[in-house]
């Protein structure tokens, strides 16, 4: 009897381990997403999802590169459709080891000053309001992993920096000798970095920051800074990283580095349409619900060193900044794509835009329109999920279907240097659309055939 009644109490224990089993594997296979330490904290301005950003890079936008200069551009811009203002580093720049005659922007001497080639504070003030009363929105580049050489800070507080072993300041990558690394060991050094980023949303009524390097300071720092900021008001911060945890508690937006890296390998022939397939979903997976990823066929660093989208693209360039608007995200157009240019501009020097007249004006502003006003890609969780209506396994064509609130958008692309004939059977792409480009009223049955040239696109909407 001892016995039996031993066992009788093992079996049901044994079953309620291998019930406990079965739920830790299925709950692991299940996206990050869904569980609460993965869930995003961040609230995001109500005015961010529907925006496309605008990065400006103020020393080579006009020949004099100064704030009043630029200030005469915002019609321009404002007429183009972007609603995010990027600005390149606004703050002086060392002297002390520079790169160049005029240095790096990412050299910074002082971060509660503005860099004397560009004006001054009030004409920056100036600028701000003038952004503001045209309904667009301005975030400043912060460099918060570096300082230049000369920085007030190597002065007035040296616990601030790295040091090597005899006491002597140190770059944060050994290429970049115009730079040192900033300590942040030291708790006093958050306080102050914090202060200096309060000084500008305070005083100067900016709405966040793109932060240059940002997984190469601590996030539990950006988690710090992103509470202290939203006290002064609702600010929308960009970092240039591609760390998941970043988005947590302190970034709206990352940088989408590795879609760049793959679009340039479906342009080499390399990678194709199932390749877009496995990386949106990756991408689901890993990032935090309701995160904003910002995506761009080029940008100051892709541009100065690697080339313009032209070279990075090719005959796909074009392809790809249209992809990069009605895909989840946020698109980035870096200052110049707006009129097809193929210079490559210098970093450490003076070189001006040669702003001229171009069709492909007409062509982003078409784009960033149709994203300021179709709900279907609105940012985020608010806009419509793509559904796919190609064949997943088909190499050369990815299209879908976004749709939210009886806005839709149809969106189709050969992402392949062949023409490609392809018969699309879908009961959701059945409707009346307008043709983005060409603007002529069109209707779809569930069924329809496409032909389209290398590289070609068709975008389709209704709102």
């Amino acid at each position: 009897m001892p016995n039996c009644k031993c066992n009788r109490n093992r079996k049901p224990q044994s079953k309620k381990i291998f019930i406990y089993l079965i739920m830790v594997f299925m709950l692991s296979s299940l996206p990050n997403k869904i569980f609460p330490q993965n869930k995003s904290k961040v609230h995001h301005p109500s005015w961010s999802y529907n925006q496309t950003i605008y990065e400006v890079n103020l020393r080579q936008y006009t020949k004099s590169g100064s704030f009043k200069a630029f200030e005469k551009h915002l019609p321009e811009i404002k007429k183009l459709g972007a609603g995010i203002l990027w600005i390149m580093p606004i703050n002086p720049i060392g002297v002390k080891n520079r790169k160049g005659k005029l240095g790096s922007y990412y050299s910074v001497q002082n971060y509660e000053a503005v860099n004397p080639e560009f004006g001054t504070l009030a004409e920056f003030k100036s600028l701000v309001k003038q952004i503001h009363k045209m309904g667009m929105y301005v975030i400043i580049d912060w460099v918060a992993d570096h300082t230049s050489w000369d920085n007030v800070w190597t002065k007035q507080h040296p616990d601030f920096f790295k040091k090597d072993s005899s006491g002597n300041f140190i770059p944060p990558v050994k290429d970049w000798t115009d730079v040192i690394a900033l300590d942040y060991s030291n708790k006093k050094l958050w306080t102050a970095m914090i202060d200096a980023m309060k000084f500008w949303v305070k005083n100067y009524d900016i709405d966040g920051f793109r932060c240059d390097v940002a997984d190469m300071v601590p996030t539990p720092f950006w988690d710090e800074a992103r509470t202290e900021l939203d006290k002064i008001k609702p600010v929308f911060m960009l970092a240039e990283a591609e760390k998941p945890k970043l988005q947590v508690k302190a970034f709206d937006m990352t940088y989408s580095w590795s879609l760049y890296d793959l679009m340039h390998n479906i342009s080499l022939g390399k990678m194709n349409s199932t390749d877009v397939i496995k990386y949106f979903a990756s991408e689901e997976k890993k990032f935090p619900e309701n995160s904003f990823r910002m995506r761009f066929t080029t940008n100051h660093d892709k541009n100065s060193w690697d080339g313009t989208e032209f070279k990075i693209f090719g005959n796909a360039a074009q392809m790809f900044a249209a992809f990069i608007d009605v895909i989840p995200g946020t698109p980035l157009v870096y200052n110049g794509q707006e009129i097809g240019s193929h210079k490559q501009l210098k970093f450490f020097d003076k070189d001006t835009i040669v702003w001229k007249p171009s069709p492909f004006r007409e062509f982003y502003s078409k784009l960033l329109h149709l994203r300021l006003n179709n709900k279907a890609l609105l940012a985020g969780d608010e806009g419509g999920k793509p559904e796919l209506v190609s064949s997943p396994n088909d190499k050369s064509i990815y299209s879908f279907v976004r749709e939210r609130d009886g806005d839709k958008v149809f969106a189709i692309f050969n992402l392949s240097a062949k023409p490609v004939t392809r018969e699309i059977s879908n009961k959701i792409i059945k409707g009346n659309y307008i043709d983005l480009f060409s603007g002529k009223k069109t209707s779809f049955t569930d069924t329809h055939k496409f032909e389209l040239k290398p590289w070609d696109y068709l975008i389709f909407y209704k709102q």
